[in-house]
């Protein structure tokens, strides 16, 4: 691993002090660094886009919280460049060490020393008419919702071609176990372990409270078509948009490809409930 992706947090300074301090301590050693455009400008460094960093490194490290790890997963995709988290405060789920440990733990990574844990991701199809409009992947999970001040949609769920359902509902969230604790969780959905191969279908408010999550087999495809409704957006991750029509067919399946996360530690997925969710307290 001698090419290093470096991505930081946008508008937040203290990433961008963690990825001074961390270039310095290596400055010395036989490693490449590309490092995105906007800590690199203040740095006063070679930058490079975001998007092309993927392409040109053996690892990436992303320091920032969960949101910067979703956008850096979704750019990486089908190329399996593993991913190093560090945590610069606040809430985070998948980033791997803090910056207090960055020191003492980054030569397992470049000794061998370290694991790696793969995440299932998402493929969302827009289809409209005959042809499909868009594709997009998601490490957290693809929701249907509507905008603050449209009413309930109405929409058909088939899975693997079979009819499941008529929804109607606030909106439609279907996750990965990694992004069971995200929004599914606040709509009332079930925590899955991370590693397994499984989704989550969430439903938003629905208008009859006996539609509720279901737990399905990553071999499932999923199907929403847009009954009735207006101003309803695909969202994938929370951080990409896409407006959707009335008759739009959105199809939802596992992607042929995983994240790669980079494990330096004996991680205890209960423990870290019991941190981040308060479990016990």
């Amino acid at each position: 691993m001698k090419r290093i992706g470096i991505v930081a947090k946008r508008g937040e300074p203290e990433a961008v002090k963690a990825v001074r301090d961390f270039v310095r301590r290596l400055k010395d050693r036989d490693f490449r660094f590309y490092v995105e455009k906007e800590a690199a400008s203040i740095l006063r460094i070679k930058g490079y886009p975001r998007e092309d960093i993927p392409g040109k490194s053996d690892i990436i490290i992303v320091f920032g919280g969960d949101g910067t790890i979703l956008s850096v997963a979704r750019l990486v995709g089908s190329l399996g460049v593993p991913i190093l988290g560090v945590n610069l405060g606040g809430l985070g789920f998948i980033t791997e060490i803090s910056k207090e440990e960055v020191g003492r733990e980054i030569g397992k990574v470049f000794s061998g020393k370290c694991g790696f844990e793969e995440r299932i991701m998402l493929l969302a199809d827009v289809y409209r008419g005959r042809g499909r409009i868009i594709q997009h992947n998601a490490l957290n999970d693809v929701v249907l919702n509507k905008s603050a001040l449209s009413r309930m949609f109405e929409l058909d769920i088939r899975v693997n071609g079979r009819f499941v359902s008529t929804f109607r509902a606030d909106g439609l969230i279907v996750s990965t176990p990694t992004g069971s604790t995200a929004h599914s969780l606040s709509a009332g959905g079930p925590i899955l372990y991370p590693t397994l191969e499984s989704f989550l279908m969430t439903p938003i408010c629905p208008h009859t409270l006996t539609s509720r999550p279901i737990v399905m087999p990553d071999t499932f495809i999923l199907e929403a078509t847009i009954k009735k409704g207006e101003d309803i957006y695909l969202t994938l991750d929370g951080q990409v948009g896409f407006p959707l029509k009335v008759n739009d067919r959105i199809k939802i399946r596992k992607a042929d490809y995983k994240t790669r996360f980079i494990v330096l530690h004996d991680r205890d997925y209960f423990q870290i409930l019991r941190t981040k969710l308060k479990w016990g307290e």
